[in-house]
């Protein structure tokens, strides 16, 4: 996956968790997306970074919001 590519994805994760979860505002969304994303820098194979960083960012907004 190019590095474009891979930007362009998370901005789609960025979208349907904002979508999914309208009682968090988008920027909150967004920053969550983004640092969950920052965790996976340096790694090698980039293929899956999308999913993992998706599945990452769910539970901790479904972590924010149960509180």
């Amino acid at each position: 996956m190019s590095v474009d590519e891979e930007r362009r994805q998370i901005e789609l994760v960025v979208d349907r968790l904002a979508v999914e979860h309208t009682t968090v505002s988008h920027d909150m969304v967004e920053q969550i997306v983004h640092e969950v994303h920052a965790t996976f820098d340096g790694g090698v194979v980039r293929d899956f970074v999308p999913l993992l960083v998706e599945r990452s960012a769910k539970r901790k907004i479904a972590a924010l919001i149960s509180f």
